[in-house]
């Protein structure tokens, strides 16, 4: 296989060579993705028709898919340091495509009405299959990400800002595009056309996304990681160790995960972005069910999600501008109060909801699609601090045991609409996620008093320091 390969503290040879190994690592991305927002998407909708007039099996669903990232992240991350870079992306295609197939079979059995302890078992089977799917899915976010971006923009002389946004952009096209193929198929087919669909799709896309990211790996020397500890590992005998103690060093193991991810000098940054997975202010299942209760209709919610992803997709050119002129922690500080102000008439509003419901949820709109810039120019800002501030045999594991906090919040999030379920209540989980946007605000100010010894400096803000 021909591929163009960069040899160490050497650039591209040309542009194309460059665009060539980019559009490659953009290929493997948008395929994982992709298929991880249509499986994660269709899943809910498929247990919706298997098991109608209860959202119990989806909301199990969910929480137990965002528990095994808690439990498990920190040390998935501690792994993918240590393995050859290359292993570790494979491992995560093929540990993301094995339980997408089978829970798709799985799913089509439920179809066909199985009796009722089948049926429970096929839903044990795919939780845990659904737990699986997302640590792999983590460890590719991860290693390509927070890892793999930072030594290709080394290597290709490419503006780490810039590639940054490229693949948040490919984020943000799957995250709105493949739920409505998946929810449009449904609607138009059936629910079992759509789960071969998406079974089709995850089979099929692997013959490109497994070749194109070993291109890419072959094409840049400088992501090939010494593996000689792993191999003296290996060659060394190995000690058998009783269940308990094995259980027992991996918890240890994890809180020592947890220790140094708050010991680094970017933990403040990180949290405060972890913080905003507390929030129901986005266009996410519960305010979609809130607008719908307040007299919107589908089409018109739908309108409302695609206007909240175009804004979002305005954050991740914004802030490689942004960043370029005031540097990522100014950027960061600005993004968060963006935020935070672009919501506040839309939290006030929930004071008078009493008489005006229609006006409160329309000012909740506004302000959450606005908020959107906000949030992905912060995103984008810290994620350029944590490449920075974190070495590259830490890098995966910093990361990972970030994505872990942000399910932790992500549930605590759920915990809020659980306990006001109530639409009429909806107010009191708005209240608390803007209160974690402003803890998230007062973090996020601290590291910068930290690092800067000041908030803000108007001259350089409004300037060309990158300080």
């Amino acid at each position: 296989m021909e591929t163009d390969s960069f040899l160490p503290n050497e650039t591209p040879s040309s542009s194309c060579s460059s665009d060539r190994v980019l559009l490659r690592l953009y290929t493997s991305h948008f395929l994982s993705t992709w298929n991880s927002r249509m499986f994660e998407f269709g899943a809910v909708v498929f247990l919706a028709s298997i098991f109608p007039g209860t959202l119990l099996y989806a909301s199990v669903y969910a929480l137990a898919r965002s528990l095994f990232a808690v439990i498990l992240s920190s040390w998935l991350g501690s792994v993918v340091d240590r393995l050859d870079r290359l292993v570790a992306i494979r491992h995560s295609i093929v540990w993301q495509r094995i339980p997408v197939a089978v829970s798709c079979v799985c799913l089509g059995i439920l179809l066909t009405s199985p009796s009722v302890r089948l049926s429970l078992l096929l839903f044990v089977i795919l939780v845990l299959l659904a737990g699986v799917e997302k640590l792999a899915a983590t460890a590719n976010t991860v290693s390509v990400e927070r890892d793999w971006a930072v030594v290709i923009s080394d290597a290709l002389n490419v503006p780490r800002q810039d590639l940054n946004a490229s693949m948040r952009r490919i984020d943000l096209f799957c995250k709105l595009v493949a739920p409505v193929v998946v929810s449009l198929i449904d609607g138009l087919f059936s629910t079992k056309v759509a789960i071969w669909v998406v079974l089709g799709v995850n089979v099929a896309v692997v013959l490109v996304e497994y070749p194109a990211i070993a291109q890419v790996y072959q094409s840049v020397p400088q992501l090939d990681r010494s593996i000689d500890r792993q191999v003296n590992e290996e060659e060394s005998p190995v000690e058998e160790r009783p269940i308990f103690r094995t259980i027992s060093q991996h918890v240890r193991s994890t809180f020592a995960s947890w220790q140094e991810y708050v010991r680094q000098p970017v933990f403040l940054a990180s949290f405060a972005l972890s913080l905003l997975y507390l929030t129901v202010l986005s266009f996410g299942p519960t305010m979609v069910t809130f607008l719908l209760h307040s007299g919107f209709s589908s089409l018109q919610v739908s309108g409302m999600r695609i206007g909240a992803v175009l804004a979002e997709l305005s954050g991740t050119w914004a802030a490689p501008f942004l960043m370029d002129r005031i540097g990522p922690i100014r950027s960061g500080l600005w993004f968060l109060n963006w935020q935070f102000g672009t919501l506040a008439a839309a939290v006030a509003a929930f004071a008078f909801d009493g008489d005006y419901p229609r006006l409160v949820a329309r000012c909740l709109i506004v302000g959450v699609a606005l908020s959107r810039l906000g949030l992905w120019g912060f995103d984008l800002s810290v994620q350029f601090l944590v490449q920075e501030g974190i070495g590259s045999g830490h890098r995966a594991r910093f990361s990972a045991t970030e994505m872990a906090l942000q399910s932790v919040f992500e549930m605590m999030s759920f915990a809020t609409t659980i306990a006001f379920s109530d639409p009429a209540q909806f107010k009191y989980p708005v209240y608390i996620s803007y209160g974690a946007i402003g803890i998230a605000a007062v973090c996020f100010a601290a590291y910068v008093r930290r690092e800067r010894g000041h908030l803000l400096h108007t001259s350089k803000c409004m300037g060309h320091g990158t300080l």
